[in-house]
Parts: C-alpha cells; structure tokens; sequence
C-alpha cells in the first residue's frame, strides 16, 4: 500500500497494538470484537463461579450469619462494579483499554490464587460446622489473619473485575465506525452478544463450576476460575494485529470538574461585580420559538457560532473571553460534553433500583433455594445453580432481539434505532417490580409449607417444595438484566462524548455497585427499624424461616414502582445526541 493510501486509510485518533495509526480495512471490525466477545465469556465464568455460589461459601466455610454473608458478598460485587469507573477513567485518560485490560486480568488471577490456597488449606479456615446448624453462636466466624487472608484475594478479585469491565465493552465496541448506519447497527449487535457472552461464561459458571465447588470442593472452584481468567489472557493477545484502540485524551474527571467550577466562579463573579469583570458568551436564545425549536436547533447553533446551548444554562457561563485563571479556560465544546453527561445522570440513578434487585439473586434468593426440595430426578441441584434460568433466558432472548424484534422494530418505526435505548430500558425496570412481587408471593408460599410440614422451627431437613418456584422471580429479574444491561452500556457508548466513552461506560457498571451497596443499606435500615425489645429484625438470626423475607421483597417491590415513575419523567425529557429524537 502507497505511503499517501495509507494516510487516506487511516482512522483518526486511532493506533493499533504497537502504536502506529491504525488502518481501515486492516483494523477494527467483527473479527476484532470477536475476540473480545469471546474473553468476556471466560472473565464472567471466572467472576459469576464465585460470586453466584459466594454467599454460600461465606454461609457454611467462613460461619457469617445469614444477614452478614449477605451483605460481604454485596459489598464485594459492588467494590468490584464500583471500580469498573477507575478502569474507564484510565482507559480514557491515561492508558488504552487494551493495557487496562491486560493489569486487570493478572490481577484478578492473582486474587484468585490467594483464594484458592486459602480454600484447599484447613489451617487457613475456621473449624468446620455442619453446615444446617451453623450460625454465629455456634461457629466460630472467620477472624484475624485468616479472615485478612480472604478478604485480600477477595478485593484483588474485585480490583481485577472492575478494570475488566470498565475497559472490555467499550474496547469492543471502538471497533466499529460510528460515522455510517452500517457500523452503528454492527455496535448495536455487539452490546447485544456482549450480553450474550456473558450469559454463556455464567451458563458454565452457575452449572459445572457450582457443581464442583459443592461437590468437589471450593479449591476445585477457586481452580477452575483461576485457569479461565488465566486463559483469557492469551485468547485477547491472539487479536492483538487487528484491534483499533482510541488514543488516550486526558482525563474527562479533569474536564468535568474544571468546566463545573469555572461556571460556578465566573456567575458568582458576575453576580456580585457591578463592573462585570467577567464577560460571558451568551447563549443562543430567541424569545419568539418554542422550547421544542429551540432544542432542535440547538446543535446547529451551536456548530455554526461557537456559542453554548440553550440547555443547562448555569454551566455557559463557563465559557468567558476573560478567564480568571488559564487553567480554568474551556471552550464551548467541553461545556457540551459536560452537558452530555450531566443529562445521562439522571438515567444511570435511575437504574441503581433494579440492580438493587438483581442483588438478591446472589443473596437470599440462594438461601431460600438452599432450604428447598432441589431435586431433579436423582441429580440434587445446588441452589446457586439456580442463576441457569434467567441465563438461558438471556441466551434465548438476546439473539432473537437483534436478529428478530430489532429489525421489525425499525420497519415499524421506520428509525435506526427501532426500539431506543430509554424504551429498552424501561421494560427492563417494569419487570423488576414485576419480580418482586413475584418473589414476594413464593416466599409467602415457601413459609406456608414449612409450617405445615412441622420443619419451620427444623433447618436440618430440605422442605417439600420444589426449588423450580424461586426460579419464577429468577426469570423475571434476569429478563429485566437483559434489556437493561445491555440498553445501558449502549446508551452510554453511543450517548457519551468520544473523549469519555469508556468513563461513561462504566456507568452501567457502577449501577449495578451502588445496586448491591443500596441492598446492604436497605437491609440494615430495614432491621434497624424493624428491630425492637419486642420483637427481632425483619431479616436477621440463623434460620431464614424466622424471617419476614415477603414483608422485604413487597419493600423492594413498592420502591422499584415508585423509582419507574421517576425514570419515566426523566426518560421524557431527555433528547438523543445523535438521532434528536426524544422518548
């Protein structure tokens, strides 16, 4: 190829693996993000091996009361989730994704290591219990070193798992040129197999995997994670000549706050100066259009005269001919970009309440199975096989999506979107209020046959109900992952600025975080209020039997409803970026 082809073929702001400009037709692609499809296969059957079953581990090896295994094993999916914003903040500000991903996977085999020394030794663990009569009277809990020990490979897990997930969706989807219909619809179709993959690394993690741990022991489990993250390394290194990676820009954390303060000094200035010491670029204005003009054209005033939007106001003020000081100087296309993200904020709030939800599939759903008839035939299932359900939904489900309801939805609705990310979304918060009610009535049904067949007060015996009855909420809550996950990290990629894509990927992360940490700050406000001289917690003691789990789930239920009227406000509101349609 000709030294002046070669320029004419380059993507702008893009190197390859060894830093050179990358080239169309040589880089970026469906095979790049293949191989990136197929590592986020084997890094959720590394993590979801461990944390589906985690809450059991803690339970019956490490002696945690119900309520306290519950809440380490929340807190430690929402440390892990959480930290996906500094894997996207280093993606974009200092690294590329690509060696974000490579430190995190060593990392997270490194933590895995830890555990699985711990678990294969006796001497690293607390005296063993059996595992029905077990609790934090009877057992002594893990403790002093040990419990250092497990923590440590814990939080490295975590470490590992948020660089992971905030550098691997938004490296898969660089892949693809957003600048024709054809490569958006490409983005479209790999957020959707992204979710696909991860279902297919959960599908072995929540059957094989959970199977060994419960009958092979959890250093068999800790093994199988450590060779998958550990496999995952090379498989992402073999796509390396054909990646495009986006070069990194600076920290969008930097942008953010410089445009924020600079606005916020300068109206104060201005409104305290009576010689207006700062001399502010107006906004575009005209008294005569309507709101909905005026929002329309927005983006073509602001391209033709370089003056700040309408939108957002208090932050134009950012924008000045007189800067007090040049570090906090910013252009108006900074204060765009910091307008985009502030009106994707209130999307991401919105959805911390579902994955609120979605925490309690790795928490009391399980211990709820774990007292029931969880036979099939002659195979007795473990209870946190149990996430197979809404697994197999997703892998049913995310295919017919793209390749069926998508393309009749953009016929119908004659858009390139056919179904928008806010509606996906949407339907995705309906069915987690749906599968709290759901779970609500099972448990009602569950108690209700403990204390008929006399073992309410008996946790030695399994209870005659089959376990198939929690998996009902299970399929509502992992229906309701699948439209939202994935209409998430769409949302966020398509809708964020270039410079900040990974960060605001991450979002979709650190939903699920704030999720699992609401969940353990609404159970303990929850026994907290419910607690008394006169009568126990809501959601404490050793036997789940004694608890008023259906009093907590319709909680959650009636918090989930009131949450999607809120979202439902502010998905009205909000205007696409790219498309200018609003919901």
């Amino acid at each position: 190829m000709e030294v002046g082809e070669q320029q004419s073929n380059r993507w702008e702001g893009y190197v390859d693996w060894r830093n050179k400009p990358a080239l169309r037709g040589r880089h970026g692609g469906m095979l790049a993000a293949s191989f990136v499809l197929g590592v986020e296969a084997l890094e959720n059957l590394a993590y979801l091996a461990n944390a589906s079953n985690l809450v059991l581990y803690m339970r019956h090896y490490m002696h945690f009361s119900p309520s306290k295994s519950a809440n380490n094993v929340t807190n430690f999916m929402g440390t892990a989730f959480l930290l996906a914003l500094l894997g996207g903040f280093l993606s974009d500000a200092f690294f590329t994704s690509y060696h974000i991903f490579l430190a995190s996977a060593v990392l997270e085999f490194l933590g895995l290591n830890i555990l699985t020394i711990q678990a294969r030794s006796p001497t690293l663990k607390p005296p063993e219990c059996d595992h029905y009569t077990v609790s934090s009277t009877t057992c002594q809990q893990v403790e002093g070193g040990k419990a250092a020990i497990l923590f440590t490979g814990l939080y490295m897990v975590a470490l590992g798992v948020g660089g992971i997930k905030g550098s691997l969706p938004s490296h898969g989807a660089e892949q693809f040129d957003e600048s024709t219909p054809s490569g958006r619809k490409q983005t479209s179709t790999f957020f959707n197999y992204f979710v696909f993959c991860l279902a297919c690394g959960a599908l072995i993690a929540v059957t094989f995997v959970v199977w060994v741990e419960d009958n092979k022991g959890w250093e068999w489990g800790f093994a199988i994670s450590t060779i998958s993250i550990f496999v995952s390394i090379p498989v992402f290194l073999a796509g390396s000549s054909y990646y495009r990676m986006k070069i990194p820009s600076g920290s969008p954390l930097t942008t953010i706050c410089k445009v924020v303060v600079a606005a916020s000094l300068n109206s104060y200035i201005y409104r305290n100066s009576s010689s207006a010491v700062v001399n502010m670029v107006p906004s575009p204005s005209n008294p005569n259009t309507t709101r909905e003009e005026e929002e329309e054209e927005e983006i073509k005033v602001v391209i033709a005269t370089e003056t700040p939007s309408d939108s957002l106001k208090f932050l134009n003020s950012a924008v000045t001919n007189t800067p007090l000081h040049s570090s906090l100087e910013c252009t108006v296309k900074q204060v765009e970009d910091v307008k985009i993200v502030m009106k994707m904020l209130p999307i991401f709030a919105c959805t911390i309440m579902l994955n609120c939800c979605l925490a309690q599939l790795s928490t009391f759903s399980v211990q709820q199975a774990a007292t029931m008839n969880t036979k099939l035939g002659s195979l007795k299932v473990p209870p946190a096989s149990l996430p197979v359900f809404p697994v197999l939904c997703i892998m049913i489900l995310a295919p017919i999506y793209d390749h069926i309801i998508i393309p009749f939805a953009r016929k119908a609705t004659r858009t390139e979107m056919g179904i928008s990310h806010l509606q996906r979304i949407g339907v995705g918060l309906v069915l987690s209020t749906i599968s709290m009610a759901v779970a609500a009535l099972v448990e009602v049904k569950r108690k209700r046959v403990a204390t008929q067949s006399g073992l309410f007060n008996d946790t030695t015996k399994p209870l005659p109900i089959t376990f198939f009855w929690i998996a009902l909420q299970f399929l509502f809550l992992g229906s309701a992952d699948l439209f939202t996950l994935a209409g998430l990290l769409e949302f966020f990629f398509t809708e964020a600025p270039t410079k900040m894509r990974s960060l605001a990927t991450s979002l979709s992360w650190a939903s699920l975080a704030m999720g699992y940490y609401l969940s353990s700050v609404i159970v303990s406000i929850v026994n907290s209020v419910t607690g008394s001289s006169n009568h126990k917690p809501w959601l404490s003691g050793g036997n789940l039997n004694h608890h008023h789990l259906e009093s907590f789930y319709w909680l959650m239920c009636v918090l989930n409803g009131l949450n999607f009227v809120i979202y439902l406000f502010w998905a009205s509101r909000y205007k696409y970026r790219a498309s200018g349609t609003s919901e």
